[in-house]
């Protein structure tokens, strides 16, 4: 059942009820149940409209705003209560002070609550009750991951457990990337919808699409980093600054890349290694080979045997932010030695 055909059958009940009400005034042949049959269809488009305009209002949001104006409320009731013991005040005069006060404390109470809604952390329906025998990770999925692709071979293998958070706002970005005049681009948004859609036939997690926005923030990173503490999530990514960002503000980050390092096979110096020589190096007769996991060996004094597979000796490994070098020698000089 849709929200339109829910819709149209409360404004046809609404002009029904009108036409009836309208009725009872007089004989249902009446002008004034066409009058009331009108009433109702207004008022009932009016409902309407008005809910189309809470649709634009987060959950989140509104539920602050309650909390706000029920708290107001409780306080404008003390307030009334002690104008009620000035003595000799007019009775006209005290409902007034009552009634403006009322309207100026609801009113501060909605906007500070809705700006502070972030804070709000046990406002229903934001309760998050956590079982002591299981703990459900969330996990919110940024656009670089999406687009990478590598998280859908993660999930196959059954390493990750928990829900996954696809935010509005991510997978809008994805569908501009999608639509890109740059063919590259368009690509690469194209990948990251499939991988999207594959992810949510894949039975080992749960993928859902969270409609939470923050219209105040323009950057898609800090939404990010405002969703998981709200959340009070993870957020998986391979966005080098979107970590440092997260981890600045107390955000547990999952780095794709960093996970890929670790798994990478130890190499240790005076280890032997079979690779292909396939460009020059930035030294003086240095030669350079990839392992099977990308990483980089240089190789010393093997200018010559570009484009030959040779047999190297490990001489020392660098660790560095971009990722792991090795560096090495040919073994025919190590035993020519």
């Amino acid at each position: 059942m849709t929200f339109g055909f829910i819709r149209v059958l409360f404004i046809l009940l609404s002009t029904v009820v009108g036409f009836q009400l309208g009725g009872a005034f007089s004989s249902v042949a009446d002008a004034w149940g066409l009058i009331g049959a009108g009433i109702g269809f207004g008022v009932s488009a009016a409902v309407i409209g008005f809910e189309q305009i809470l649709g634009k209002v987060s959950l989140r949001g509104l539920s602050a705003a309650v909390f706000g104006l029920i708290f107001a409320l409780i306080v404008s009731q003390f307030l009334s209560n002690a104008i009620d013991l000035i003595p000799d005040l007019d009775v006209g005069l005290a409902s007034a002070f009552k009634l403006v006060l009322v309207l100026i404390i609801s009113y501060l109470g909605m906007v500070l609550a809705m700006r502070g809604r972030d804070e709000f952390n046990l406002i229903i329906p934001y309760i998050k009750f956590d079982r002591q025998d299981q703990k459900d990770t969330i996990m919110i999925l940024d656009t670089s991951v999406i687009i990478d692709g590598r998280i859908l071979d993660i999930c196959q293998t059954k390493f990750l457990e928990g829900r996954f958070i696809i935010p509005r706002f991510v997978l809008k970005e994805l569908q501009q990337v999608a639509d890109s005049q740059d063919s590259l681009k368009r690509v690469r948004g194209r990948r990251g919808l499939d991988i999207l859609n594959k992810l949510r036939k894949n039975t080992h997690v749960g993928v859902k699409i969270h409609e939470e926005d923050f219209p105040e923030v323009t950057s898609v990173d800090e939404k990010l980093v405002k969703l998981a503490k709200v959340l009070g999530a993870k957020v998986l990514t391979n966005d080098f600054n979107l970590n440092k960002v997260a981890e600045f503000q107390g955000v547990t980050i999952l780095n794709i890349n960093e996970l890929a390092n670790s798994l990478r096979p130890v190499v240790l110096p005076g280890e032997a290694l079979a690779v292909h020589l396939v460009k020059e190096g930035k030294e003086h007769d240095q030669a350079i080979a990839y392992l099977e996991d990308g990483t980089m060996v240089v190789v010393d004094n093997a200018k010559r045997a570009i484009g030959t597979d040779q047999k190297v000796t490990v001489t020392s490994v660098l660790q560095t932010a971009a990722g792991r070098m090795i560096f090495a020698k040919l073994e025919s000089d190590g035993k020519q030695g």
